[in-house]
């Protein structure tokens, strides 16, 4: 017990370690923050258009264009698209590592997120739609005030659920030298020689925060049932 204490007293307290995990899960939450609403703008928007588009011999090119991004996207690994971005797409060095690394994330959880959208407008009677039609509304009428509202109560446990794994998947930001929560454990990792102790300090905190969330999920995807 003495050497495990001793281990947690080097790696919070001394020289107030603690307060290096606190400015990476700063960091960690501003980039999980930024991407998911960025992937979230994303992904409606290309499921609406996948969707539409379909229908419409016109802009059938649209919808390939959709399914090539989300191909690309979900067939191509984070971390080496991580890479590119911050390496080919942002080159300068005056770049906020910060928001390359949100923008990275948002694209990638846009994919995600389209196809979850996109699973849960079809999951929608179409007699809904045709309803909506006979109603004088157009398509995105139709698609905002009667198809959507219903295809996010089908969705929610599945966006959720990918918002959880986004803010886990944010623990790689580190190789485009982003000091996020992960790389925290490692700065003091290596100054106490020993990198274990550090690395479980950050697991922990990753815990709380996906339990916390999954809670929240779980009493909103109650009271939305009751509706």
């Amino acid at each position: 017990m003495n050497i495990i204490g001793e281990k947690l007293y080097k790696a919070l307290i001394e020289e107030d370690r603690y307060l290096a995990y606190l400015e990476g899960l700063k960091i960690t939450i501003e980039i999980s923050i930024l991407a998911i609403l960025l992937g979230v703008v994303i992904g409606i928007l290309v499921a609406i258009i996948n969707v539409m588009a379909r229908e419409r011999k016109g802009l059938k090119w649209l919808s390939l264009l959709c399914s090539l991004y989300i191909h690309i996207i979900r067939g191509t690994p984070l971390m080496v698209q991580l890479l590119i971005f911050a390496n080919l797409i942002f080159v300068s060095r005056e770049n906020n590592e910060v928001v390359i690394g949100a923008v990275c994330f948002g694209i990638n959880s846009g994919a995600y997120v389209a196809e979850i959208i996109r699973a849960g407008i079809e999951s929608v009677d179409k007699g809904q739609t045709e309803a909506g039609r006979s109603l004088g509304l157009n398509g995105m009428q139709t698609m905002g005030y009667i198809v959507l509202p219903q295809a996010v109560k089908n969705i929610l446990p599945a966006l959720g659920n990918e918002f959880i794994v986004l803010i886990k998947e944010t623990s790689v930001a580190g190789v485009i030298a982003v000091t996020d929560l992960t790389k925290a454990a490692q700065y003091v990792g290596s100054r106490t020689w020993d990198i274990l102790t550090p690395l479980l300090i950050a697991a922990v905190i990753y815990l709380m925060i996906v339990l916390g969330l999954t809670k929240l999920l779980g009493l909103f995807e109650r009271r939305l049932g009751k509706r």
